[in-house]
């Protein structure tokens, strides 16, 4: 079994998702008492939004790209990177290691070809659904049509959710209906499926909420690393 190295934090609350997939997966498929081996280093979180909000990507490259040093030093086989927004400085982080950075957003879309679906919903960070990193992946990786809010009021407030609500453990009754109403819509517009691009949407929304398969970027990845840890 190889040695998964998680770079969590991003924030705590997904990451601790993570760990308990990761175990879980491990134990049904291997059975007894069998469990990951694993190192997480956990960041703070607080530094990283800050350097998100000023658009000081190469500082958060930097202290990523550290991080996954330190792994690799301790051990670790490959990379676990717990969150989709800074999947933005992958490459720079990948750039700095010897060992496989495994990238979220591959595993997603393999899920997604699995299920035939063709044209699909985003929703995550305001980074993740307006800027490029993400969405050309999809669209060139996986040679998918992405939508994403229409009205900016609505990826303000799926932006608004994650960072106010999710990332400090708060699910609102009312926060899951406008996730719903805004999924809808992209159903409506298209969507054959819906990403749940950040690791906490996982707390706030479960499959069956809409009529179109939702496709867990959390669960996708720590699954994706237990198998790669688990290959011959």
């Amino acid at each position: 079994m190889k040695t998964i190295g998680l770079i969590g934090g991003m924030s705590w609350e997904s990451s601790s998702q993570y760990y308990r997939i990761i175990n879980e997966r491990v134990r049904r498929l291997c059975g007894g008492l069998h469990s990951a081996k694993s190192l997480m280093f956990s960041v703070d979180f607080d530094a990283i939004k800050g350097m998100q909000a000023e658009a000081r990507w190469t500082d958060a490259a930097r202290e990523l790209s550290d991080v996954a040093s330190n792994l690799e030093n301790a051990g670790a086989d490959f990379i676990v990177l717990c969150t989709n927004t800074m999947h933005k400085v992958a490459d720079v982080i990948s750039d700095r290691v010897h060992i496989p950075l495994l990238h979220i957003a591959d595993p997603t879309i393999e899920a997604i070809k699995r299920a035939g679906v063709r044209k699909v919903g985003l929703l995550g960070t305001r980074f993740t659904m307006e800027e490029k990193f993400y969405i050309d992946r999809l669209k060139h990786a996986g040679k998918l049509e992405v939508l994403v809010p229409k009205e900016d009021e609505d990826r303000k407030l799926v932006d608004r959710v994650i960072f106010e609500e999710l990332c400090v453990g708060k699910v609102k009754a009312e926060s899951y209906e406008a996730y719903v109403r805004i999924m809808n819509e992209l159903v409506d517009r298209g969507a054959e499926g819906i990403i749940l691009g950040c690791t906490e949407i996982m707390m706030l929304v479960r499959p069956g909420s809409v009529s179109v398969p939702l496709f867990d970027t959390t669960t996708l990845h720590a699954a994706a690393a237990v198998d790669y840890a688990l290959a011959a």
